[in-house]
This record gives structure tokens, C-alpha cells and sequence, in this order.
């Protein structure tokens, strides 16, 4: 009678093999059908930061209760099969994670709309800015100023997304691996591991009639697997790689969750140096630089040149992020982290943003064909202004722009005796020649 109950359940439980992982990924998906993380949709004027708060506390919200039902399919794991379908587990919550990483990543491209970035074609940042990259970049339609500063202010709250993305799915990762260890170790003790050795060997004692490991209860995870060599070899190979620190127990949720963040860093970055490529995408062609003196008029007094109001716009936007980034970075590191993460948060986008300005701005100036004294002399005073941003921001000041304006705002007639100088040799050469040959100078 015995025999017969064992072999009843183990045929129940060789059947549940077969399907465990298809009826997981199941139950797993119809959960998740029912959180709402329906992507943005286009609302009108001065609406569109009200949508992207919105659809970013849906994005964020969603995640706990994604982790919520993995925790509980793990539950039912242990509780059906005693951890023995622990194998088939691990992909079925792969699989799903990576459903519901691909969801919140489609309502992310939807955000691109809601921003206002009228092309969706988004490349590495730093090619785009280093003029490596020759199709259109996104960039903002136009609207106000208070609106504009509202959608940056719901992109950047996009960035708490990636962040509680990153951190929930780390610590359900570690707790899936310290159970995936406790199965093992219970299957251990049970005397599971050295019985499926002598399996494999065909040295098994199989004369009692009782499950592997001697025990007389009916142990449901031992039964399970005592007609299934092949499915206890894969299971005790994922047991034993969850001992070490560096397993992913979801490798592929690991992948996603990264190209997630990559994928959220570059909408918040489009968003915020959107502005700043508006405003210097015409700087190349501007009247300005080949302007002349009038006729009769008194040469322009070197303290009248004020910089443009193009450069004064960037400058003040990028002064005034500070102040938008702080509080966000607070909240994401934490009020246990304290003040030095959450600075080095903020740092660490000013940084990025300026630093794509920077290679804006200089591109533009590379586009010059000719600019004339009174065009020197205003450029010197645009880059200086721009300068004094970069210094007030902590940021050097690169190499092509210190040049740039030395040689922008030395007297024609001196510039060739600065590049033969002493002083030459603190120069960037390639730009000087560059500054020469806009300002129509023979260095021969």
C-alpha cells in the first residue's frame, strides 16, 4: 500500500514536472496584466508634466508589486514541490521579469512623446555631441518656459524609476539566491545529494521500496525526483552555482534591468541638453561674425561687448539645474546615504549636461567659415561668459576653448606672434590655426 501511494504521487508530481514552468510563467503573467503601467498619452499645451508625474508614480508603483508576485511564486515553489522545481522557477521568473522589464520600456518611448522630443531617434550622447553621429537629434517643440522646466522636471523624476528598478530587483535576487542555497542545503542534509551520485553511478540502494535519503515520511521533493536523474542533475547544478556571490539567478532580468537604466539616462539627458541645442543650433551662421564697423563709426570699445543672449540662456540654465537636481537626489539616495551621495548625484549630471554643452558650443565655433574683428571681438566675450559657467560649475575648461579664446581675443596683428611666442606652447595648436584661418591670418 505503501508502494502504491508513492507511486501515485510521484506520477502526480512527474506530471507538475512537465508543466510546472508553463503554468508559473501563467499565473505570473495574469497577475501582472492586471498592474497598470499603460504608457503616456499626448495631452495638450501645459499638460504634459501633469501626464509625466503621472505615468512615472504608475511606472514606479508597478515595480513592488511586480516583486510581490515573484516572492509569492517562489512561496508556491516551495510549498507544491519542497523546492524541487526550483530549476524551472528561475526561467519562469526570468521569463516574466523580462515581459514586464519590455512593458515599463514601451511606456518609457511613449514618454519621449510627452516630452516633447519631436525625433525619437536617440544615439550615444557622446558621438551626437562630438558631431560623430549626423542624424537629427531629438529635441524639444517649442513651448513656455514655466512648461519647459516642467517636463525636465518630470523627466528627472523617470531617473527614481531606474533607481527602485535597480535596487528592488538586486534584493529579490540575493533573497532568491539565499533560498536557492537553503533548498540545497535542506536536499543535503536529506542525504538527496550523495543519493543522486549513487544514481548516476548505478550503485543506488533500491531495495526498501523507501524515497531517497531513507526517510520514512513520503518527502515530497525527494520523491519527486527519485525517477528523474537527469531533471536532479540540473537541479542540484543550479543549487550548487547559487553558493557563489557572483551567481545571477536572473541573468537576463540582470541584462534588462541595465539596458533599462541606460535607456532612461538617455531620455533625461535628451531632455535636458534639448534646450541647450536649441539655442546654439544656429550659432555657426549668425550675422554677428562677419559684421563690420560703419563707416565713420569709432572702433567698439572692448567693455561694450556683452555676451549674446543665446550664450546667457545656456549659462543660467545650466546654473539653475543644481537646484532642480538636488531634492531629486536626495530621494533617491536615501535619507540613510546623507548628503555626500546625493551631491555626487547631482555633480554627477551637471557634469554630463555642461560637458554636452561644451561639446555643442564648440562645434558650433568649429563651423565658422569667417568672423571679422567686431565678430572677434563679441565671440571673446560669448566664450568668456561661457567660460565663467563652466569655472562656477567646477568644470575645466577644455583645451579647444581656452585657445580658442586667447587667439579670438588677441589683436589680429598680434595673434601670429602669441602662436610663435613662448606663451604658443600653452596652446591647443590645431585650434590656434583653426582661429587663424576664421580670422583670415597668415601664420607664414
Amino acid at each position: 500500500m505503501h508502494n502504491i501511494k508513492q507511486l501515485v504521487l510521484c506520477s502526480i508530481l512527474s506530471f507538475m514536472s512537465c508543466r510546472y514552468g508553463q503554468m508559473e510563467r501563467a499565473v505570473l503573467s495574469a497577475a501582472m496584466a492586471g498592474i497598470d503601467i499603460r504608457g503616456a498619452i499626448s495631452r495638450g499645451l501645459g499638460a504634459q508634466g501633469i501626464e509625466l508625474s503621472e505615468t512615472v508614480r504608475r511606472m514606479e508603483e508597478s515595480i513592488p508589486q511586480m516583486i510581490v508576485l515573484l516572492e509569492a511564486a517562489v512561496e508556491r515553489c516551495i510549498s507544491l514541490t519542497g523546492g524541487s522545481e526550483a530549476d524551472e522557477l528561475v526561467l519562469a521568473l526570468d521569463d516574466v521579469m523580462l515581459q514586464y522589464i519590455s512593458n515599463l520600456q514601451e511606456t518609457l518611448k511613449s514618454l519621449r512623446t510627452v516630452c516633447g522630443l519631436d525625433n525619437t531617434t536617440h544615439t550615444d550622447a557622446s558621438k551626437k555631441d562630438a558631431g560623430l553621429e549626423k542624424k537629427e537629434a531629438p529635441r524639444l517643440v517649442d513651448v513656455s518656459e514655466e512648461e519647459e522646466w516642467s517636463i525636465v522636471q518630470g523627466a528627472l523624476q523617470v531617473l527614481t524609476v531606474a533607481d527602485c528598478l535597480t535596487s528592488r530587483t538586486s534584493v529579490f535576487e540575493a533573497s532568491l539566491r539565499a533560498t536557492l542555497a537553503r533548498i540545497g542545503t535542506n536536499f543535503s542534509l536529506s542525504g538527496f545529494g550523495s543519493s543522486m551520485d549513487k544514481l548516476s553511478a548505478g550503485t543506488a540502494d533500491d531495495n526498501s521500496g523507501a524515497p531517497l535519503g531513507g526517510r520514512a515520511a513520503l518527502d515530497i521533493a525527494t520523491i519527486r525526483l527519485t525517477n528523474l536523474p537527469d531533471k536532479s542533475k540540473k537541479l542540484l547544478t543550479v543549487l550548487e552555482q547559487s553558493k557563489d556571490p557572483r551567481f545571477h539567478a536572473l541573468p537576463v532580468t540582470s541584462q534588462r534591468v541595465a539596458a533599462f537604466s541606460d535607456k532612461v539616462n538617455e531620455l533625461v539627458y535628451d531632455v535636458l541638453i534639448s534646450k541647450v541645442r536649441q539655442r546654439l543650433s544656429e550659432i555657426a551662421r549668425l550675422p554677428i561674425w562677419s559684421s563690420v564697423e560703419e563707416q565713420g563709426g569709432l572702433p567698439l570699445p572692448s567693455f561694450s561687448a556683452y555676451p549674446q543672449a543665446y550664450v546667457t540662456s545656456v549659462g543660467e540654465y545650466l546654473l539653475t539645474l543644481p537646484q532642480q537636481l538636488e531634492p531629486l537626489a536626495e530621494g533617491i539616495s536615501g535619507s540613510e546615504a546623507g548628503n555626500d551621495e546625493a551631491q555626487f548625484f547631482a555633480t554627477e549630471w551637471i557634469f554630463k549636461v555642461a560637458e554636452g554643452a561644451t561639446a555643442l558650443f564648440m562645434e558650433q565655433l568649429r563651423g565658422i567659415h569667417y568672423i571679422t574683428d567686431r565678430g572677434a571681438q563679441q565671440l571673446a566675450a560669448d566664450i568668456e561668459y561661457l567660460n565663467n559657467v563652466l569655472s562656477a560649475l567646477s568644470m575645466p575648461i577644455p583645451p579647444f576653448l581656452s585657445t580658442f579664446h586667447a587667439c579670438i581675443s588677441t589683436p589680429r596683428d598680434q595673434v601670429r606672434d602669441l602662436i610663435k611666442s613662448d606663451g604658443g606652447a600653452q596652446l591647443d595648436l590645431p585650434t590656434a590655426h583653426l582661429v587663424s584661418k576664421i580670422r583670415r591670418i597668415s601664420l607664414e
